[in-house]
């Protein structure tokens, strides 16, 4: 077949469409008014809608929403697209189930060079992802990291809730990741691409807080010279993320209470009601329930807010997360910097992971690159950490004796030998911490077999 024959028949309109409905990604495109003119097979099985329901159509009458969510660059006035832009896509199909796309769009341009339309290409994830959280093997999702099977179950409602529109409250120790929750919440949601605004209920004064929530018109107050946006405006067609709800006054619940159930709300000194479309995600360290029990918190906001509880468990219940997060961190810092990160010894992994983390990950966080800073080489030890991480270094020489008499090496051999060289249950064995049979090891290194 000659190259002119060739190009002609790759140009047949019939066998364009056979070469596009035979590839495994959905294939859409549309023209600058949005009227969808092309619609693959791919795409019908992923949407669940046929081509003859979208072809000539606006895709945003055809799937009810944009089909992008939020970051749709048809919406508002003229249309700025990119020559190329990717990003991940949760859609819900015409039978109402939920889809995680990977979606890549790409503006098409006739022979002057006039943008004419955009060529989009996805691919369903779902079932992938969902197979790699069941199976243990994410350790990463939305910038939060874990492999224990509480995170892998936090993952999951992450997932589960992002679909609806509903308001979620996170509990969780200080240092847990709140706001990381909630901005994954958001980003796998369809409103991810707009905006997500965090407000720490706890932060602002308490004169200026129902302005800085509601906005305020010009001479409500003193020192108010113009009209001002409250951050729900700001937030219209995204989520409000209110951390530390419990700190808000009585006076603020109230009118969060009737913003729940309008949507509505009046700026201070304003006389207009504002309607805004934004989901509402609070967080707190404290027990709401025993808030309202104690009367500083009202009950009927608190079911309002409560009506999907996330709980984010404590790093000392997920101790096995500790040397993930740890190499993460490290990993942080070297890209930063561009150095190579240096490693964490035995010993000092084991002080870190027999710590208790009342400050939970962000504690952890602070004690890497406090590490970061005081190590003088390629490895982190025990002297390179916090004092609150390494008791014994503050500890006479008279318990450094005791110590040294309840371990000697015949004992480590037998109990390394008993445990099949596992640290961790040989330590138990001893009747001794890790990081005191790490530290044994390191000062006898003929007393492990396996060295």
């Amino acid at each position: 077949m000659s190259d002119r024959k060739l190009v002609n028949t790759i140009a047949s309109r019939e066998n364009l469409i056979r070469i596009l409905d035979n590839l495994n990604e959905g294939i859409i495109a549309h023209d600058l008014q949005r009227r969808i003119f092309f619609f693959n097979a791919e795409a019908e099985r992923i949407t669940g809608f046929t081509r003859q329901e979208v072809v000539g159509h606006d895709c945003h009458d055809v799937f009810g929403a944009p089909f992008c969510g939020q970051r749709c660059s048809f919406c508002d006035g003229a249309p700025f697209v990119r020559e190329n832009i990717a990003y991940p896509l949760s859609i819900t199909t015409k039978q109402g189930a939920p889809r995680r796309l990977e979606f890549r769009a790409t503006l098409m341009r006739d022979d002057a060079g006039e943008a004419v339309g955009v060529l989009a290409a996805f691919s369903d994830v779902t079932v992938l992802r969902e197979l790699e959280r069941r199976s243990g093997e994410t350790t990463h999702f939305a910038n939060i990291i874990g492999a224990d099977s509480q995170m892998r179950g936090l993952f999951q409602q992450i997932v589960d809730v992002a679909q609806y529109d509903f308001p979620v409250h996170i509990s969780g120790e200080t240092g847990t990741g709140k706001e990381l929750v909630a901005n994954a919440i958001h980003n796998e949601s369809r409103r991810g691409g707009a905006p997500f605004v965090p407000i720490n209920c706890g932060a602002l004064p308490e004169g200026l807080i129902e302005s800085e929530l509601f906005g305020h018109v010009k001479g409500a107050f003193s020192g108010a010279i113009r009209d001002k946006k409250g951050r729900f405006e700001l937030a219209d067609g995204g989520t409000v993320f209110l951390d530390e709800v419990a700190d808000l006054p009585k006076p603020l619940q109230v009118k969060l209470l009737r913003f729940l159930q309008e949507g509505r709300f009046e700026k201070v000194g304003g006389e207009r009601t504002v309607a805004v479309n934004v989901r509402v995600i609070s967080a707190t360290n404290k027990d709401l329930r025993a808030e309202v029990k104690k009367n500083t918190f009202r009950e009927d906001l608190f079911y309002r807010l409560n009506v999907i509880p996330i709980h984010i468990p404590p790093l000392r219940e997920r101790r096995n997360d500790v040397p993930l997060l740890a190499g993460h961190f490290l990993r942080q810092v070297a890209e930063r910097t561009g150095q190579s990160a240096p490693k964490i010894s035995d010993a000092a992994m084991a002080l870190l992971m027999d710590y208790d983390w009342p400050g939970n990950v962000r504690e952890l966080q602070n004690a890497v690159q406090f590490a970061l800073v005081k190590c003088d080489n390629k490895t982190i030890t025990p002297a390179d950490l916090p004092l609150e991480l390494r008791p014994a270094s503050t500890q006479n020489l008279a318990p450094r004796l005791e110590r040294g008499r309840k371990l000697n090496v015949q004992a480590v051999q037998e109990a390394l030998a008993k445990t099949a060289g596992n640290k961790a249950r040989a330590a138990r064995t001893l009747g001794v911490g890790r990081a005191t049979l790490y530290r044994f090891l390191e000062e006898n290194p003929g007393a492990d077999a396996n060295a």
